[in-house]
C-alpha cells in the first residue's frame, strides 16, 4: 500500500509542473501545425494555455494512478487535432509538429533547472521563515518541473503510435509501410497501459531520465 501522506505530498508538487507541461505540450504542437498552414487546433480553441481545454480524463486517472504507486508521475492531455492534408510535405509536417511537443517539455525542464539553481543559494545555511515556508516548497515544486518534463518529453518519443516518437518514424519509413505502422494506433491506448502495468515503459523512461537530468543539473 502506498504511503498516503506521501502520496498526497506528490499530488501537491507535481501538480502545477505536470500541468504545465502537457499544456505547453498539446499548445506547441498545434502551434508549429498552424505555422504549417493547419488553422485546426486553433479554430478550435486550442493554442490557449487554458488547461481547462486540453484536460483528458484518462490522462489525469494516469497521473493519479502513477503518483500513489509508479516509479515516476506521467499524464497526458488531449491531444490536439491535427489535419496533416494542410501541409505542403504530410508526413514531414507531422514530424515536425510531433518534435514539438518534446522540445516544448525540454525548454520547459531548462527553465526550471534554472530556477531551482537560483532558489538553492538563499536555501543554504539556517534558512528563516520565509526560505522555509515560501522558498522551499518553490524549490520542490521546480525540482518536480525539471523530473516531470523530462519524463514528458523521453515518454512522448517512445515509437508507439499514438506517441510522438511513431510520427517521426512514421517519417522515416517508406510510405506503405508508415500507413500499417500508424494503423497500431486503435490499439495504441491498450498497448501503452500495458507497458506501464509491465514496467517496460519505466525501463526505457528512467536511465534516459538520469542522463537528461545529470546534464541539467
Amino acid at each position: 500500500m502506498p504511503d498516503i501522506a506521501l502520496a498526497l505530498k506528490s499530488l501537491v508538487i507535481y501538480f502545477v509542473p505536470l500541468l504545465l507541461g502537457i499544456t505547453c505540450h498539446e499548445v506547441a504542437h498545434g502551434w508549429v501545425a498552424y505555422r504549417l498552414g493547419d488553422p485546426t487546433a486553433k479554430a478550435e480553441g486550442r493554442l490557449t494555455l487554458n488547461p481547462v481545454r486540453h484536460f483528458d480524463p484518462a490522462g489525469a486517472a494516469i497521473f493519479f494512478l502513477t503518483t500513489l504507486f509508479g516509479p515516476f508521475v506521467i499524464g497526458w492531455a488531449k491531444p490536439v487535432p491535427i489535419v496533416p492534408a494542410y501541409f505542403k510535405k504530410p508526413q514531414l509536417g507531422m514530424a515536425l509538429v510531433s518534435v514539438a511537443g518534446p522540445a516544448a517539455n525540454i525548454l520547459l525542464a531548462v527553465g526550471f533547472s534554472l530556477l531551482l539553481r537560483l532558489l538553492a543559494v538563499p536555501l543554504h545555511g539556517e534558512p528563516g521563515p520565509f526560505a522555509v515556508y515560501v522558498l522551499y516548497p518553490l524549490f520542490l515544486i521546480c525540482n518536480a518541473g525539471v523530473n516531470v518534463n523530462i519524463i514528458l518529453a523521453v515518454f512522448n518519443l517512445i515509437p508507439v503510435p499514438p506517441l510522438d516518437g511513431s510520427k517521426i518514424l512514421a517519417w522515416l519509413l517508406p510510405n506503405a509501410l508508415a500507413e500499417k505502422y500508424l494503423s497500431l494506433e486503435r490499439y495504441g491506448f491498450l498497448l501503452l497501459l500495458l507497458l506501464l502495468a509491465t514496467g517496460l515503459v519505466g525501463r526505457i523512461i528512467m536511465p534516459l531520465y538520469r542522463l537528461a537530468r545529470d546534464l541539467l543539473l
